[in-house]
């Protein structure tokens, strides 16, 4: 299912590990349907440079339902897990060598769609946060930059079916984000794993 030995993809200060095809096709195109249909979709209001902004895409929640998540001025009651959010969850721990709590769900309907430069570096993530990121659906760049030095950068695309996993310092000294793009021609499901302490 994945290349068991992976190289880092940062140059220094964290750790980041990329698996292109970690869901085969026939899952993958199941897990994006009933992302899509079964999926209870919010598009929410978030504080942005002093102003309240909709954010450029619709969010979810789904975990632990004792442990609420906030994140820019937003506090998120989950809902209970389904059974194809298990199933990608237990998939991506054997991998992350982590018990997630919560998934944080994004739906990018287009290139329009986006979300902007942000480290996931929460108090109640802990000190380093391991986050696993599995994505369904239309390509997106997704774009890393040192938080102290912004002409340090790298890029990947991730694909359908694909994890990306982040843990060690990455949070403390790298911001990422996924630009907009009017060469995108349709829609990605991006799943965050996190684990969140009480």
């Amino acid at each position: 299912m994945f290349e068991d030995k992976k190289m880092n993809i940062l140059p220094e200060k964290g750790e980041v590990y990329y698996y292109p095809s970690f869901f085969s096709v026939e899952p993958c195109d199941d897990f994006y349907e009933k992302l899509v249909n079964k999926i209870q979709w919010k598009q929410e209001p978030i504080w942005m440079f002093g102003k309240k902004v909709m954010q450029p895409r619709l969010t979810a929640l789904y975990g632990n339902p004792s442990v609420a998540y906030g994140y820019s001025g937003i506090k998120m009651q989950p809902y209970p897990w389904t059974d194809f959010l298990l199933q990608i969850k237990e998939a991506i721990e054997q991998v992350a060598d982590t018990d997630f709590t919560h998934v944080l769900l994004n739906y990018y309907r287009d290139g329009k769609d986006s979300m902007g430069w942000h480290r996931d570096n929460e108090p109640e993530l802990g000190k380093n946060p391991v986050i696993g990121s599995v994505s369904f659906g239309y390509p997106r760049r997704f774009q890393f930059r040192l938080y102290n030095d912004k002409s340090k950068k790298k890029e990947l695309l991730l694909e359908h079916g694909s994890f990306l996993l982040m843990r060690g310092e990455t949070q403390h000294y790298w911001e990422h984000q996924i630009p907009k793009s009017q060469k995108v021609q349709g829609a990605r499901i991006n799943l965050t794993f996190r684990k969140i302490l009480k």
